[in-house]
């Protein structure tokens, strides 16, 4: 019989693509959306991202479940759907692709350029970062991003614990907030108030296209070593409720750190990382400075290895399932081309990014419902794959819970 340590020593060694889904997931959702939503409103909405993280789980896991079970990955099974959502997840992802990059690469520069003491330009910057990224990709690809995936996430769980245990022991805890007594903050409950909270969920805890790059990275873990169901599994629970942790954490900092106070968190640029380095530096403490930067650049630089690597595969899985002819060097070129779409974006519309994350975080949440249900009925079509009654209930509360969501606000913009 396996012994328990032996057991547990496989389960580590199948340790991946879950902390790769951890690591792209992490940066516009938390540091940005999760902070936000804690800054503006306080405690209010703390039940709608734990709401959300649940009800989202069980279509990422099907992602998952569904390679495991095939050896196929998800964007397989949505060319097996039917043509129309094979084209629609194409569509999607090619957006989501560049806007992504480009977002999480500014955000990535932004920070490194407020914490280096000399001042070079952020797009020169961005440059650098992508160019250390493309380095660590094309030259080991898989095996390099896994294991710098795990040394990022285990950083920065750690320094944001300890960021957060600073902040509740330093007496931010007045009342649940640093806010005065009299303040009155802002309601989400309002209509006008709905985009944002439609924006918030559309990337809590990541977009649903990340179940496709998390799929591709299990296949590519398949091809390397043999991984069970429980190991599967077992990679991907902690890779996803780790992130729905952090997202509370981030969540928790920006209400014990912001709320109530006079400047609001932008949305990204420079003046986002001056902000959020700076509210909690001067909370906490400046000595926490530099802890704070490494929270947050590590954060971001591994958000921008896997959201390129992990948008390169898709986007390469999907060119070689059109039938165009594949080479040994298709997913470099994805990752190069796919790089520059970004720094496009960058060179040309960099004052427009800020609304263009949110249409991309707004498209995220439309479309969840769509490939949530494609997630379960490809799992539901696998007689191998059973589900315990739990999940089979998260799963219809989840699908109607997020099709009676994007009916409402589809109504309201419609309005």
């Amino acid at each position: 019989m396996q012994s328990a340590v032996s057991t547990w020593q496989t389960r580590l060694n199948a340790l991946g693509p879950g902390i790769l889904m951890a690591t792209a997931a992490i940066g516009g959702s938390h540091l940005v959306a999760s902070t936000q939503a804690g800054a503006i409103f306080g405690w209010q909405l703390f039940w709608l991202i734990v709401v959300v993280n649940v009800l989202k789980y069980p279509f990422f896991r099907f992602g998952i479940e569904y390679t495991l079970a095939t050896k196929k990955s998800l964007v397989e099974g949505y060319q097996s759907k039917g043509l129309w959502f094979f084209y629609s997840f194409i569509g999607l992802n090619i957006i989501a692709a560049v806007v992504n990059t480009a977002g999480v690469l500014l955000l990535t520069a932004s920070l490194l350029h407020y914490a280096l003491p000399v001042n070079i330009s952020v797009t020169l910057l961005c440059w650098l970062i992508l160019a250390v990224c493309l380095v660590i990709l094309l030259l080991g690809h898989f095996k390099a991003l896994d294991n710098v995936a795990k040394a990022i996430m285990g950083l920065l769980t750690l320094a944001t614990v300890i960021a957060l245990a600073i902040a509740f022991s330093n007496g931010a805890m007045n009342h649940g907030t640093m806010a005065p007594a009299d303040y009155i903050g802002p309601s989400p409950y309002e209509l006008a108030m709905l985009g944002f909270m439609v924006a918030l969920m559309g990337w809590m805890p990541a977009p649903i296209e990340i179940s496709a790059l998390s799929s591709l990275w299990l296949k590519e873990k398949q091809s390397q070593q043999t991984v069970t169901r429980a190991q599967g599994l077992f990679d991907f629970n902690v890779g996803y409720w780790l992130t729905a942790a952090l997202a509370l954490v981030f969540f928790s900092l920006g209400v014990l750190v912001q709320y109530g106070q006079s400047n609001e968190i932008a949305l990204g640029g420079v003046a986002f990382a001056k902000q959020l380095i700076d509210m909690y530096a001067l909370t906490i403490g400046e000595w926490a400075r530099p802890l704070v930067s490494v929270i947050a650049f590590s954060c971001m630089f591994g958000t921008t290895l896997t959201v390129l690597d992990g948008y390169a595969r898709t986007l390469n899985e999907s060119h070689k399932l059109l039938g165009f002819k594949q080479s040994k060097h298709s997913l470099n070129i994805w990752l190069i081309l796919q790089s520059l779409a970004g720094m496009a974006v960058i060179l040309f519309f960099k004052s427009a990014l800020g609304p263009m994350l949110t249409f991309a975080m707004t498209l995220a949440f439309i479309t969840t419902p769509v490939f949530a249900w494609l997630n379960f009925s490809l799992v539901r079509s696998e007689p191998s794959i059973q589900h315990s009654k739990l999940v089979r209930t998260l799963s219809w509360v989840g699908l109607v819970y997020l099709v009676g969501f994007a009916l409402v606000f589809l109504g309201w913009k419609l309005v």
